[in-house]
């Protein structure tokens, strides 16, 4: 949830009760992708996968995969393999047991190998902690602006991902901000006033660096994204149960492949990008290592091994072009929650797993008329629903992904 409206057709996109007026600002000044997806439905192998432009079915669907990371190509390296002066940091969480630090990944500058407990995990639920730098919000977002000062005095092309530990589990703020959303009252979902302050609290740091780039002259000459590693919790510690759902009004929460499980925000701003832009293209974050390619001057073909695509034509107002990815679509799989799904076009396939590893079901949805995912349309479309069946069970061959646990 986010204080505008994440989708200009659902009114109820929109918290009357968070305020995020920077992540509003990225998506007013540029695109605003209402179809923008997670690679996975939790946060390493979302991680993973943005990383090497590689679908979670390939390079892993769960925290532990047998992927090696550095052994692949991956954003810093193709930005340098664009343009060999890029310099290139990771700030803030790098996830769980992903076996390559940021530095064999091709990253000159990162906080090392961190993980959720670094950031601050769970202690007994509690609604809220208040603690010194919460999150490690401030300081993460300290060492990104020192390093794009940096690069901004020495004239190097740069790339910075600042993987914040807010909004995961544990709730952390300052008394300030939990005063301020005390003093709201009931918030519209079920999360509560920490969560929301916890919220706030990261939407300013990226309002920092937004005016960071403003003060240094670089605003026009450089991209900023914004998107997430998984959807919404299911339940925030404290939560009103009897408020509506946190990811209301879509279906399902982070660890589902629901689309509350897996649709996130994603909103790009940069050069010849036209502001107040909408676009209900389906995207994803594997999508982002060959448009950063692209955008840095590269134009020699990625490995097959990429899945995702460049946006750039679509960033740029050329659709016509569209987005060529080796998969038609976007792809995501979760063994270990019997689900596997593809999204092509309005259309999105689920297929159901048995513990033998065999199809019990599928569900077809139109996502571009129906996000909320009410009205299962494979009965009425059963050559759609086997076309993208085939394609989704060819694809999973074709990359040995992982099969069902049993």
């Amino acid at each position: 949830q986010v204080s505008h409206q994440a989708h200009p057709g659902i009114p109820a996109s929109k918290s009357n009760y968070l305020e995020t007026p920077n992540m509003s600002r990225i998506a007013r000044e540029g695109m605003m992708f209402t179809r923008g997806y997670s690679p996975a439905p939790l946060c390493t192998p979302t991680r993973r996968s943005i990383l090497c432009g590689a679908s979670a079915a390939r390079s892993g669907t769960e925290f532990a995969s047998n992927y090696v990371p550095a052994d692949h190509l991956t954003i810093p390296r193709a930005l340098k393999r664009a343009d060999p002066n890029y310099m290139a940091a990771h700030f803030g969480k790098w996830g769980e047991k992903m076996i390559s630090t940021p530095e064999e990944c091709g990253y000159d500058v990162s906080d090392g190998m961190t993980g959720n407990v670094t950031g601050g995990m769970a202690d007994k639920l509690k609604p809220y902690h208040l603690t010194r730098d919460p999150k490690r919000t401030e300081s993460v977002t300290d060492r990104a602006i020192e390093f794009i000062r940096r690069q901004a005095e020495s004239g190097n092309p740069f790339y910075a991902q600042v993987s914040y530990y807010a909004t995961h589990l544990r709730v952390e703020l300052n008394e300030d901000t939990l005063k301020k959303y005390q003093s709201k009252g009931e918030p519209d979902r079920a999360y509560t006033p920490g969560f929301a302050g916890m919220l706030e609290e990261l939407d300013t740091a990226v309002g920092r660096m937004l005016d960071t780039l403003d003060e240094l002259g670089l605003a026009g000459e450089t991209y900023v994204v914004f998107t997430t590693d998984n959807g919404g919790r299911g339940v925030v510690p404290g939560g009103n149960k009897k408020s509506l759902p946190p990811n209301h009004p879509l279906k399902g929460a982070k660890h589902s492949l629901d689309e509350g499980g897996i649709r996130v925000p994603f909103y790009v701003r940069g050069p010849g990008i036209e502001p107040k832009t909408v676009n209900h293209t389906p995207v994803a974050g594997y999508d982002l290592l060959p448009t950063f390619y692209e955008l840095a001057g590269g134009s020699k073909p990625l490995p097959a091994e990429v899945d995702g695509g460049s946006l750039v034509a679509i960033l740029h107002g050329s659709a016509e072009r569209g987005i060529q990815r080796g998969m038609d679509g976007l792809v995501f799989h979760r063994p270990k929650r019997l689900s596997s799904v593809l999204i092509r076009d309005e259309f999105k396939l689920m297929l159901k797993w048995d513990r033998a590893g065999q199809v019990s079901g599928a569900a077809l949805y139109n996502t571009l008329a129906d996000p909320t995912e009410q009205r299962n349309l494979a009965a009425g479309l059963s050559n759609k629903t086997e076309e993208l069946k085939s394609s989704l069970l060819g694809f999973l061959e074709s990359v040995n992904a992982e099969p069902v646990p049993r």
